[in-house]
């Protein structure tokens, strides 16, 4: 495997078209049409790092208005990383971050949620203890009252399960009715960039399906979404751009249906 991760870094590895950010990481890159609409999130040369474990190796990245862009790799390439850093929740030692041309770069995580970034985190990370529809209520601390009962009705809608016990604790939920208010919460906030962590994770099939058909349905409500799933096969199935990240830097980018067809990626990162 890092052989075929190796091939891909040499045989594809080309000058990222129209970048002139001074980001020394090299970055293969399959597709040469452009994307469209506007870039939303910039991620320019952005390092990090854990102590004196560094993680982020000059990354940079575009989110534009609209996309669903996914980022696929092995464990420890940095993709929660990449997605705690722009939350806020992780420092970025270098590099800069925008969003909608504003730098963010050390701006604390309450303000990026005001912003309209929302997050959804590995793990899920709900409070137990608490009713679901409190859950719910905490993901939108930055709303307005009055936007707090049409949202939850939303919400809802969507996940109907959480409107039969939403005034039950959340910890009595299952894995997937827990996954679907860590969504349901992000989406409280009424997100204009919309980071998912591994919404997949440790879930039954028919559960992963119906969280991936959600995710299709916010994208085609024309959300601006940031996925990061190990489930390569699915989340490049769904996404319109990708990059596979490995060790910290960008090793190939493209549409998510050329990266999905790429013989080196599918033996390399979908077992194939």
């Amino acid at each position: 495997m890092i052989q075929l991760r190796q091939r891909i870094a040499q045989l594809l590895t080309t000058e990222r078209p129209g970048d002139d950010s001074g980001d020394t990481t090299s970055t293969g890159t399959i597709s040469q049409v452009p994307r469209a609409g506007r870039d939303l999130l910039q991620i320019r040369d952005v390092r990090s790092r854990y102590g004196r474990i560094q993680v982020l190796h000059g990354l940079s990245i575009n989110v534009g208005e609209g996309e669903l862009v996914a980022l696929v790799g092995a464990n420890g390439a940095g993709k929660t990383t990449l997605l705690r850093c722009i939350s806020g929740v992780q420092p970025a030692s270098a590099g800069t971050i925008m969003f909608e041309n504003q730098a963010i770069t050390s701006a604390r995580p309450a303000a990026r949620v005001r912003l309209g970034i929302c997050h959804s985190p590995e793990g899920r990370q709900v409070f137990g203890p608490m009713s679901i529809e409190d859950n719910l209520i905490m993901g939108a601390y930055t709303r307005p009252t009055k936007d707090i009962a049409p949202g939850l009705n939303e919400i809802y809608d969507l996940f109907p399960i959480l409107r039969e016990k939403r005034a039950l604790p959340a910890g009595t939920l299952s894995g997937g009715q827990q996954q679907m208010l860590a969504l349901g919460r992000a989406l409280m906030g009424r997100p204009k960039l919309l980071l998912l962590d591994e919404p997949s994770m440790g879930l039954a099939p028919l559960i992963v399906e119906e969280i991936f058909r959600i995710i299709r349905g916010l994208k085609q409500r024309g959300m601006t979404v940031l996925l990061v799933e190990q489930n390569a096969r699915a989340a490049l199935s769904i996404a319109d751009y990708a990059y596979v990240l490995e060790t910290g830097k960008v090793m190939l980018e493209g549409r998510g249906s050329e990266l999905l067809a790429n013989d080196d990626v599918r033996r390399a990162y979908l077992g194939m």
